[in-house]
């Protein structure tokens, strides 16, 4: 797969990255949207501190990627015990 060279602007200091062609539409996203949360936060709260603000970005995606996969997990969860009734249904059927 071939690799691409960009550049990521992050709290106004770019970073140089090898990414996957097929993953540079996600990889730049990622980077628009911390720039966008690092925006809110200054603007919210008066941060000017970029490594607090880095920080408060890092924390904000780690709280949202729990509650995701606390998600899929009732997800699965409810997956398998529709499965597991239609399993007892047809085994009652048959």
């Amino acid at each position: 797969m071939e690799e691409l060279s960009v550049r990521i602007k992050i709290a106004d200091r770019e970073y140089p990255m090898k990414v996957k062609r097929k993953d540079e539409e996600k990889v730049r996203a990622a980077g628009k949207l911390i720039n966008e949360k690092i925006k809110y936060y200054r603007d919210q709260f008066g941060i000017d501190d970029k490594q607090d603000l880095l920080a408060m970005v890092a924390f904000d995606c780690l709280v949202d990627k729990i509650a995701e996969d606390e998600n899929l997990q009732v997800i699965d969860q409810t997956v398998v015990e529709k499965v597991n009734h239609l399993n007892q249904l047809v085994s009652q059927a048959l």
